[in-house]
């Protein structure tokens, strides 16, 4: 069947919301469903964000992915996150995460990304292979955070 790609809006809120909350219960991330739809709305309104796609094979959704965008002035302007890739597990191993990283590199180029970045656990070896066999490498700087006060 073919994987195709459904450009999110804001009727598919609900529908990613509860992948979302697969995704993360599987490394027991806090996640708040709520909270989730107002960033999705806050986010389908502004284009210069990023983009997000419900993955679908044949008639079934399969997953979703997300894109952000941020601008860097040492990577020469637009750069990417590959925020979150999630295929459910009844739809892994039939290429579909494969398929998904040629289609966000595409769609990467067309909008002038310079390069993607991308989070994966240390124990998820699957989506590092997968990753590394679709052009990714392991970054030798260490990805830090400061969280603010505004959450």
């Amino acid at each position: 069947m073919p994987t195709t790609y459904k450009p999110l809006t804001s009727t598919d809120i609900d529908t990613i919301v509860v992948m979302m909350q697969d995704f993360y219960a599987i490394d027991g991330y806090p996640m708040t469903a709520d909270a989730s739809k107002k960033l999705f709305a806050e986010f389908l309104l502004d284009g210069n964000l990023g983009k997000a796609w419900l993955i679908s094979s044949g008639e079934t959704i399969a997953g979703y992915v997300i894109l952000t965008f941020v601008f860097s002035f040492e990577y020469g302007g637009r750069i990417a996150f590959l925020d979150e890739l999630y295929i459910k597990d009844e739809m892994r191993g039939k290429g579909i995460g494969k398929q998904t990283i040629a289609f966000v590199q595409e769609e990467a180029r067309k909008a002038h990304v310079k390069t993607i970045y991308l989070e994966v656990e240390p124990h998820n070896e699957k989506a590092q292979q997968l990753y590394q066999a679709s052009g990714f490498k392991i970054h030798k700087r260490k990805l830090m955070q400061y969280k603010t006060n505004n959450q």
